[in-house]
């Protein structure tokens, strides 16, 4: 089985194709993969926080660690090359289920059921 991008959205980005950041080397967003399985029409949400090394430095504090899980960091705003990084690292999957999918995804967004217990 393998995965696809479906869309990618962002409740901060009205139109990620045609956004441009005021401050082009200082900007984070939160970008969510909605991604499912190739030749079915469900997908789910993976979020990632989308931002460039300065807006890093702007947004802690000197003393923090990071481990940056959960972040993809850019130096230039470009949807084409972020939505071609995504889709190259997602199309490359391989699993048995969609469980074991979404697991993988998950190392670079925060899916939705990550900590979902029944």
């Amino acid at each position: 089985m393998q995965a696809e991008i479906k869309y990618l959205h962002s409740p901060d980005i009205f139109d990620l194709e045609k956004f441009s950041p005021e401050t082009p080397d200082c900007f984070g967003f939160l970008l969510q993969i909605m991604a499912g399985p190739v030749n079915n029409p469900g997908c789910e949400s993976f979020d990632i926080t989308v931002c460039t090394p300065l807006w890093l430095i702007q947004n802690n504090k000197p003393a923090d660690i990071l481990f940056c899980q959960h972040y993809l960091i850019v130096f230039e705003y470009s949807f084409a090359n972020i939505q071609q990084k995504l889709n190259k690292y997602i199309s490359v999957l391989n699993g048995n289920t969609w469980k074991d999918l979404a697991l993988q995804i998950g190392r670079i967004g925060k899916w939705e059921f990550e900590d979902y217990v029944e």
